[in-house]
């Protein structure tokens, strides 16, 4: 058996020894995209890592609740992910969007409230707006339902189209009652009060959490490491880890514990299994 990495701050080997002490307790929270599944160009081509249903597997029957939080449609990351119909999986939660929509391994059923007419309204002017930018071969737009991606990934520079779009999609965001979310040469526009930081704090709450980890690799992950924050200043132990990468270095400095990508976290999520076992 692999030894479990040692976290680098007081409060992520208090969050560990908790969780290894009262597994029963423990919300084991987890974004998709960079975390779970390898950043690859084309969003739709996003898989899970191979290893990642696995260990999940394991690990969920031993824990109070899995909870994958994410910007994706809840039903996009279950099919992405192969989470439905998983033995040991019979009580995942997909919190999609957010936390705005909620798919439940038990049901297989998605709930949700209607969605936020802003959305509809950026979407009919999204592509002209590009055009106007000049934001050139290259630049797409993800539909993601509840709210709208704009990728650079694939133009010539992403870096300056990313920066260059950053303005006008900020403009665009506020005339709708919108925000703009950066995130790996990404941009994502969506309603306010969505974020997973507010979907980590409602899941953990609701299922009285008595310690909890979140693992996440962008600056979309930052809302939940601050919910884990407050969580620990309320009393209930948390480990925070960075599923790291070249591309996003914020998550790092504000970790506990930091692995290499999705490949690192699957492994802590085996080791976890296999110490709780």
């Amino acid at each position: 058996m692999d030894p479990l990495p040692i976290p680098q701050t007081q409060p992520g080997r208090d969050g560990l020894a908790a969780l290894l002490a009262r597994p029963h307790t423990a919300l084991i929270g987890l974004d998709f995209d960079g975390t779970l599944a390898p950043i690859v160009a084309d969003p739709e081509q996003a898989r899970a890592h191979p290893d990642a249903v696995p260990a999940l597997a394991a690990l969920a029957p031993r824990v109070a609740s899995v909870a994958v939080i994410t910007g994706r449609p809840p039903e996009v990351a279950v099919r992405y992910g192969g989470f439905a119909g998983v033995p040991g999986l019979e009580h995942l939660t997909v919190l999609g969007h957010y936390g705005a929509e909620r798919w439940d391994a038990a049901t297989g059923t998605v709930t949700a409230p209607p969605p936020h007419p802003g959305v509809a309204a950026a979407r009919t002017e999204l592509p002209r707006l590009l055009e106007r930018a000049g934001a050139g071969e290259g630049t797409w737009i993800e539909e993601k339902g509840r709210a709208l991606a704009v990728h650079t990934r694939r133009a010539a520079d992403p870096q300056a189209a990313f920066e260059s779009l950053r303005g006008p999609l900020a403009d665009l965001a506020g005339r709708h009652g919108l925000i703009v979310e950066p995130g790996r040469l990404v941009l994502e526009l969506r309603p306010p009060g969505m974020d997973k930081g507010v979907a980590l704090l409602d899941h953990a709450r609701a299922i009285g959490a008595g310690c909890v980890v979140y693992a996440g690799d962008d600056l979309g992950d930052l809302p939940a490491f601050a919910a884990v924050d407050k969580l620990r200043t309320d009393g209930i132990p948390g480990l925070l880890v960075c599923s790291g990468s070249t591309e996003v270095t914020e998550l790092a400095e504000r970790a506990d514990l930091v692995v290499n990508g999705p490949e690192g976290v699957v492994d802590l999520l085996r080791t976890l299994a296999a110490q709780l076992g």
